[in-house]
């Protein structure tokens, strides 16, 4: 992703981390039975498509990484309901 925007002049923060994944993945067979000079063409090619598909300036997207639910005193119900209500109701 680097290589691409910094050779096509996008910026690399604004490319698609799932498309340069999925183009990859299509270019791999490819890149893998070419010899060295179609290798370099191909490697280019890719080069071109990843840094072509940029995604749109999304400001303000970045999140906290916290725990929304806070832990609870009561233990986890590993009966069916049911039991446990008959079991509540003769204690």
């Amino acid at each position: 992703m680097w290589s691409a925007g910094t050779t096509y002049c996008t910026p690399p923060l604004r490319l698609s981390l799932q498309g340069t994944r999925h183009h990859l993945n299509n270019f791999l067979p490819e890149l893998l039975a070419a010899y060295s000079k179609k290798r370099q063409r191909i490697y280019r090619t890719l080069l071109k498509v990843i840094a072509h598909k940029a995604v749109p300036e999304r400001p303000g997207r970045s999140e906290s990484q916290v725990r929304k639910r806070r832990p609870k005193i009561y233990p986890l119900m590993t009966k069916p309901r049911n039991e446990l209500r008959k079991q509540l109701q003769t204690a």
